[in-house]
């Protein structure tokens, strides 16, 4: 049985801060949850979905983030208790229907939870929510442990039913990646019914028609909800201070931030001189209880990661109260104390506070920090980014790649967000040239390919992945074949959305909880929208290779490309190799390779490996996949494959 269903109070369990908001929402009696994979979010919904036939949930991998807050919008106006779940991007993605959604309000309590990636460590930009609930006009909560992760999500559905409106529940990537221990509430039967009552009028979305006109109105009910969640904050038990009655610096602070304030002032030792405000209610703040705690010190500083969200808010409300708090002096990102970009950790509160009280702090000493530089630098082997051994997208590149060279005429790729962002780099030929949101790739190429009427005559690609396309490129193939624009749009589908951890997308015939679904075939939409298409297996580079040229040099109409090949390391292929690999070293031309070590160097796969004994080429059998695609690059001929038994 999973942790998430254990049914007795009080059970202490090891939770992923994921799994504790998953846990938060069982307990608060969620029926309905939707969202987008995307690191570091996709194991709520994960998790949910492995419980949902025991918890009567219906539980959606949505095929974008503004579909999934639609779904979980629909459940909250049936009355229903639901969630959107979503990674910092999928805020933008949704945030037209969020703006119309935060004015209307909602019937049954509705969250949405997205998990902000501080650093980029997993994302294209450090692009974070907070912003967007004083933009949309909800409360914003921000736990700041694993327990805060639970019961600030329980207690977020009976927030969002008293002030009948959204509340937003953010949480980053320290948080919902980490294990810490949580004290679990009792898990309430399942219970659904669901009924959308829709006779009355406009104005009210508990008896009518749910619109988010007339706007005047609904503007200023929108702001008495927030007026009343102001005052539920001003004694809410995740707001708390630590630290003496006067102290002489006040850190304020709010999420995974707490915990690095509270080991920075204990590893300098000042418990007794700096106090430390911890809020879960960011937006709006609880002006009493700033104002109380604003009164207790002159200096302020303020820790939290990215924006200085926080920072610019009690700046605001503290300049509001001066007459009653007096002048304070700030510290935080705007004067650089705290870093302006990246996560945060608890060196950098140590340095900021190091800074503010004059102390000479070292975290390590000088002679032990230069060592370890310099083992940094000499000692460890350098990694570049790399596609996986056997990865399909080594091969669509190869191919790309070698088919622009013998095209001639300097085209270029449009790239998107996925696994195949790297091929950036060299590990994918440098072959991608543009990187942006999901769905960029092929909306650019489209304004591309309409520039030959400015004497522009580059070929133009863009790629995706399966995933990819359902979620945002389809608009932009649409947008192509209307404006006869000339492009080439290669689809990459290894059947999932791999980088994510292989969810479904409505390209297999499966769902989130594993049930039978329909596939939506990506060329058979492709070829509804009218463009031109054609099959490939990537790992067969003559045949790849072959259509890519043929395809650039059609005269009319959007091209399509589907290249179809299983990723790597998916559960249905993990483990089975296509072929045994080996290299004839006697063959194998080593340094002599008229491109300087070819496969090793150029083609970079990372099971093959250089034999620095006898200057050949070898297989690295236990990482190799069997794939055989190497075999086909090898100019000499040395690497060879059988199909495995």
């Amino acid at each position: 049985m999973s942790q998430l269903l254990e049914p007795k109070a009080g059970t202490r369990c090891l939770l992923m801060g994921n799994e504790a908001i998953a846990r938060g929402a069982l307990e608060a009696g969620v029926s309905v949850a939707a969202g987008y994979p995307g690191t570091p979010s996709s194991e709520i919904i994960e998790n949910l979905a492995r419980v949902a036939g025991e918890r009567n949930l219906y539980v959606e991998w949505s095929v974008n983030e503004k579909v999934a807050m639609e779904v979980a919008a629909a459940a909250s106006y049936a009355g229903l208790r639901s969630m959107c779940v979503m990674k910092q991007n999928g805020v933008n993605v949704g945030s037209d229907f969020l703006l119309h959604l935060g004015l209307c309000g909602t019937r049954g309590g509705m969250i949405i939870v997205p998990c902000d990636d501080p650093g980029a460590l997993s994302s294209i930009n450090e692009g974070e929510a907070r912003q967007f609930a004083r933009l949309l006009e909800i409360p914003l909560l921000e736990p700041g442990d694993f327990q805060e992760a639970k019961d600030m999500t329980k207690w977020a559905f009976e927030l969002s039913e008293e002030i009948r409106n959204l509340v937003m529940v953010r949480s980053v990537t320290r948080l919902s990646h980490a294990s810490g221990m949580v004290v679990l509430g009792e898990l309430p039967a399942p219970r659904a019914e669901a009924k959308f009552v829709h006779s009355g009028f406009i104005l009210d979305p508990m008896t009518g028609a749910v619109l988010s006109v007339p706007i005047g109105f609904k503007h200023q009910q929108q702001q008495e909800k927030l007026e009343k969640a102001v005052a539920l904050f001003e004694n809410s038990p995740f707001n708390r201070y630590l630290g003496p009655e006067k102290p002489e610096l006040l850190v304020i602070t709010s999420s995974a931030c707490f915990l690095y304030s509270l080991e920075a002032v204990n590893v300098l030792g000042l418990e007794d001189r700096v106090g430390i405000l911890k809020l879960g209610t960011t937006w709006p703040l609880p002006p009493k209880l700033l104002a109380k705690h604003l009164s207790s010190a002159n200096k302020i500083l303020i820790v939290e990661e990215v924006i200085p969200f926080l920072e610019e808010n009690v700046k605001v409300l503290a300049a509001e109260l001066a007459s009653s708090v007096g002048p304070k002096t700030f510290f935080g990102k705007r004067d650089k104390t705290i870093p302006s970009v990246g996560e945060m950790n608890p060196d950098n509160v140590v340095s900021a506070l190091a800074k503010i009280f004059a102390i000479d702090y070292q975290p390590a000493p000088e002679e032990y920090r230069k060592r370890g530089q310099t083992v940094a630098f000499f000692g460890a082997p350098a990694r570049d980014l790399t596609f996986c051994p056997g990865c399909p997208h080594r091969a669509s590149f190869w191919s790309i790649h070698n088919v622009l060279e013998m095209d001639g005429r300097e085209g270029f790729v449009c790239g998107d967000i996925g696994c195949y962002t790297m091929a950036v780099t060299p590990t994918g030929f440098s072959t991608v040239k543009t990187v942006h949101a999901m769905g960029s790739g092929t909306g650019l190429a489209s304004g591309f390919g309409k520039l030959t009427q400015f004497g522009m005559d580059q070929p133009v690609l863009s790629v995706c992945g399966d995933s990819t396309f359902f979620h945002a490129a389809m608009p932009a193939l649409v947008n192509a074949v209307h404006h006869r624009s000339r492009i080439t749009m290669v689809v990459l589908d290894n059947g999932g959305t791999a980088m994510t951890g292989f969810q479904p997308h409505p390209g297999l015939e499966v769902d989130a909880a594993g049930r039978q679904a329909p596939a939506v075939s990506v060329e058979e939409v492709a070829r509804a929208i009218g463009a031109h298409v054609e099959v490939s297996d990537p790992f067969d580079l003559a045949a790849t290779q072959e259509k890519l040229l043929t395809l650039l040099n059609r005269k009319d109409g959007v091209n399509v490309l589907v290249l179809r090949q299983i990723c790597a390391l998916s559960p249905q292929k993990k483990w089975k190799k296509l072929f045994e690999v080996s290299v004839n070293q006697d063959v194998c031309l080593g340094e002599s390779c008229g491109c300087n070590r070819l496969c090793t160097r150029i083609f970079r796969c990372p099971g093959l490996v250089w034999d620095g004994q006898k200057k050949k080429a070898r297989i690295d059998e236990v990482i190799c996949s069997g794939c055989g695609v190497c075999a086909s690059v090898c100019p000499s001929g040395a690497i060879q494959k059988k199909e495995a038994a």
